[in-house]
């Protein structure tokens, strides 16, 4: 479980350099193979990879972490206000410093990270779909939404319309990160 002590949350906050660092860590033990391909990207690229990842794991643990029984809706619209704080440039604590930075300098959309608590809010409910529609909907939001934060560090332009395009014959740029998304999670879902 990724636990930040109570000292990286009631104290001035971390430098900048130190909250990428911090992210480095987490990113090292918790995703060993994933953070030795950031090793392959340019300096900054890799550490807003490695904020990005954080905020993904700390989100995902609000539902699947080992105090997964205590999150409630109010849980989640908590961490969504803080969401906006931190898109309003307000970090609350070390780690947040550095994704605070890297949504500075990479003009990340929220939508994105709207979207992927949207997908712990659906884990509250149900761990079961009736149809593929809402299982690929779920595997978006949990998963698809993650190649969307990734692309724009990446350099690749932010689609005009939604994911869910109306108009399958228009590729949008972002298509593949979120299919790719969704391939993951459902290869996980079947292990």
């Amino acid at each position: 479980m990724l636990q930040l002590s109570k000292s990286h949350c009631m104290r001035t906050l971390a430098s900048l350099e130190d909250s990428y660092e911090l992210c480095r860590q987490v990113t090292a033990e918790y995703a060993k193979t994933f953070y030795l391909g950031t090793q392959l990207m340019p300096e900054a690229k890799r550490r807003a990879i490695w904020a990005i990842y954080v905020w993904c794991r700390r989100t995902d643990e609000l539902v699947d972490g080992p105090m997964a029984a205590t999150t409630t809706e109010e849980t989640l619209d908590l961490w969504e206000e803080q969401l906006e704080a931190l898109f309003a440039g307000h970090p609350r604590d070390d780690v947040d410093v550095a994704l605070v930075d890297t949504l500075h300098h990479f003009s990340l959309d929220i939508q994105p990270f709207r979207d992927m608590i949207a997908g712990q809010r659906m884990d509250l409910y149900r761990n079961r779909y009736q149809t593929f529609e809402e299982l690929e909907l779920y595997c978006y939001r949990v998963a698809g939404t993650v190649g969307l934060m990734s692309t724009a560090v990446m350099g690749i332009e932010p689609p005009i319309v939604t994911p869910w395009n109306p108009n399958p014959e228009i590729m949008i740029p972002n298509q593949e990160a979120i299919a790719l998304g969704i391939a993951n999670q459902l290869t996980n879902i079947l292990r």
